[in-house]
């Protein structure tokens, strides 16, 4: 007698896999681009609150390395005892210039008279803008760039000539080198507007004219209202602890000392901490987005119960079964999940061409995005396989 010989049910390769798993996906293409939208949606959001916050820091993150990080200013404060304003002695700027470790010193001070666009305007309209001395050593100091025209010089910081900030140009309506303003009872030339300086937003809304000729025309009084400096990198924190002092030996307590760059900074580190709530609102979607894939795997299964049937029948195990309704699912989720990775980077890549922003996706949003389709694919077709191979294929024949 020949010894009997047990029969084992055929394996099913990778591709055998794929394509009993994509049959049901074929066979039901509107339903499968519904249950797809709703992960697409899910992870686009999740993609693009990511990519858009990571742009906006990436693009702050290049202003502070064009900017740099080494720049304190001084300004005076207030008496303790009196409460009364300070001032800073003339001699401040070549004090603090003789710091070791500090680099470069440019100062402005405050002159009280206001800028008008015509002797015809109001003194009390002032539109905000705001009149300074400046030493010609500042533009250097804050890396500042000229929108239009020249910066003041030892020639032309002696005559009525002003240079403004972008913002008191906008305001002042003055959009050419050449114009006119009115301080102090005469008329000065624009000769330059500066461009946008994030460090110093004082700046921006400023009429700036030479030291010399604030003193000799507009009796300024010589003292500086604020001294930037900058300093070598690895100087600046002993650079802060020396400035008041020196700046003010009779009274360093009233010197206050500030970094321009630790709001940017500050803005770098929390980018992105108003978008947890839309992050969540991303992770919920993607849940409905499952649940919808789960309903429609389960659907999916009574609708085919005379195939599963028939298959056990063939002689195919419980195992290959749930493969099969699990990587339908998984093919399910993994669709969504590719066309929400691409609507979320197009989006983010829309939002930084209309910001004018560097375009960045970070590569673990797209991977943990893919990922988290996966797992929510798994688990939504985890039940429905369960249950398609618990079928009997007597009773899945019968009911088809």
């Amino acid at each position: 007698m020949r010894a009997s010989r047990r029969l084992t049910p055929a394996r099913l390769g990778p591709r055998d896999v794929l394509h009993v798993g994509s049959a049901g996906l074929r066979s039901r293409p509107m339903r499968v681009f519904l249950s797809a939208l709703g992960i697409a949606i899910g992870i686009a959001t999740m993609i693009a609150v990511v990519g858009v916050s990571s742009s906006s820091q990436a693009k702050l993150l290049r202003e502070l390395d064009k900017l740099g990080t080494n720049m304190l200013v001084a300004t005076p404060g207030q008496s303790m005892f009196s409460g009364q304003d300070t001032k800073l002695p003339k001699e401040a700027p070549g004090m603090v210039s003789r710091i070791e470790g500090v680099e470069s010193v440019g100062t402005t001070g405050d002159v009280a008279q206001s800028v008008r666009r015509s002797e015809n305007i109001p003194k009390e309209e002032t539109g905000g803008i705001g009149l300074k001395a400046a030493k010609d050593d500042l533009l250097e100091v804050l890396r500042a760039g000229m929108q239009k025209g020249t910066w003041l010089n030892g020639a032309t910081g002696r005559y009525p000539s002003v240079v403004l900030g972008n913002v008191s140009a906008e305001r002042l309506g003055i959009t050419e080198p050449g114009q006119q303003v009115f301080i102090g009872g005469r008329y000065f030339t624009v000769i330059g507007i500066l461009d946008p300086i994030p460090l110093a937003p004082e700046i921006e809304r400023a009429a700036l004219i030479g030291w010399e000729a604030a003193e000799q025309l507009l009796g300024f009084d010589g003292h500086p209202t604020a001294v930037y400096e900058r300093s070598a990198d690895d100087r600046v924190a002993a650079v802060r602890e020396l400035i008041a002092p020196t700046a003010n030996p009779q009274s360093p307590s009233t010197v206050s000392v500030s970094d321009p760059s630790a709001a940017l900074q500050a803005k770098a580190a929390t980018e992105g901490a108003f978008s947890t709530l839309l992050l969540g609102l991303g992770g919920i979607a993607l849940l409905v987005g499952g649940v919808g894939v789960a309903n429609t795997m389960i659907i999916s299964v009574l609708e085919r119960r005379h195939e599963i049937g028939l298959r056990r029948s063939l002689g195919a195990t419980k195992g290959q079964v749930r493969i099969q309704f699990v990587t339908e699912s998984l093919l399910l989720s993994g669709l969504g999940g590719l066309a929400g990775i691409a609507l979320g980077a197009a989006a983010t890549a829309a939002y930084a061409r209309a910001g004018d922003l560097p375009w960045v996706v970070p590569l673990w949003a797209v991977t943990g995005g893919f990922a988290s389709t996966l797992a929510i694919g798994t688990l939504a077709g985890l039940y429905p396989a369960v249950r398609a191979a618990r079928l009997s294929p007597t009773l899945a024949l019968q009911a088809g």
